[in-house]
């Protein structure tokens, strides 16, 4: 009862604010040399341990940051347990990860480089081969200290700050354009807000600033149990991250666990066991308009 009082609450603060939704800024601080770095270190597989998975294998950067897959490949042919989430725009999230072990890109990227069915290598071993390369030079140029584990993921985290999208048709309109985005659309957003999807999915990233629990309404089966399996505290069972909805229609399948593949079915979803609403077939597809027109730049970065 209290949970539920709280998220009423909670919900009437956004959806009576000026606007629950916030534009992605046209430009965000960064050091380029050392984003220069990290870019060419995202898209090289020297940093897994058979040399065949780069960042860019799980995080295509013109397929929506993600790749499209419920659960993505590591060495060996290795499959995950998570769907891999967009990493445009994860500058933005104030923890990473599904279940939030990460406080920062810099502990993120940790991560995946050291999984063992992802890339599986160690930065031991990393630093070695990458100090019997041009990289070391490279390091030495920006980095005192050459290529260590700090720097390689410094220089990564550096790149990632610059994987935003913005320039959305919502951030146009948001912006004072009203005619960025059409009628149904802005039917869309209203329908968006005043269902309560607000509640979980505002601000820049439209997500990825709180945790909530998978099944709020209508308990929900899942594998990983969330936020419980850093902190091994009951309560924090089946709470995640909230994802980001930007660029949301480019990156299926969704969820997770990626159980469910086209937008609309996830939007029905998640009114139903979240909210617990039943959309009508006009609602859905009017929301669905309003988060295509989330959509921003994917080529900002270059």
């Amino acid at each position: 009862m209290l949970l539920k009082i709280i998220f009423i609450l909670f919900f009437n603060v956004i959806l009576f604010s000026k606007e629950p939704i916030t534009p992605i800024p046209l430009e965000i601080d960064f050091d380029k040399e050392k984003a220069n770095l990290g870019k060419e270190l995202f898209f090289d597989p020297i940093l897994s341990k058979d040399n065949t998975i780069s960042c860019h294998s799980c995080h295509i950067l013109e397929q929506g940051g993600d790749d499209n897959l419920q659960f993505s490949f590591g060495v060996d042919g290795k499959v995950g347990n998570m769907n891999s989430p967009t990493v445009f725009n994860s500058t933005f999230n104030f923890v990473q990860f599904w279940d939030g072990r990460a406080k920062n890109l810099q502990e993120q990227v940790q991560g995946p480089i050291t999984n063992e069915v992802e890339m599986a290598h160690t930065f031991e071993e990393i630093i070695k081969i990458l100090n019997n390369t041009e990289y070391k030079e490279k390091f030495r140029k920006i980095y005192k200290d050459g290529v260590t584990k700090n720097n390689i993921t410094d220089s990564l985290a550096q790149f990632q700050k610059t994987l935003i999208t913005p320039n959305s048709p919502f951030d146009k309109y948001l912006r004072g354009d009203k005619n960025a985005i059409s009628k149904e659309q802005k039917q869309g957003y209203e329908l968006f807000k005043n269902q309560g999807c607000i509640a979980c999915h505002h601000g820049v990233n439209v997500g990825g600033n709180l945790y909530a629990k998978f099944g709020l309404i209508s308990e929900l089966q899942s594998d990983s149990k969330g936020r419980y399996e850093v902190t091994k505290n009951e309560l924090d069972k089946y709470y995640f991250k909230v994802p980001t909805l930007r660029n949301i229609e480019l990156t299926s399948p969704y969820l997770h666990d990626g159980r469910i593949e086209e937008l609309e079915d996830v939007v029905k979803f998640m009114a139903h066991y979240q909210l617990g609403k039943s959309l009508s077939e006009e609602e859905a597809k009017k929301i669905v308009l309003f988060l295509k027109s989330l959509t921003g730049d994917l080529k900002y970065y270059e």
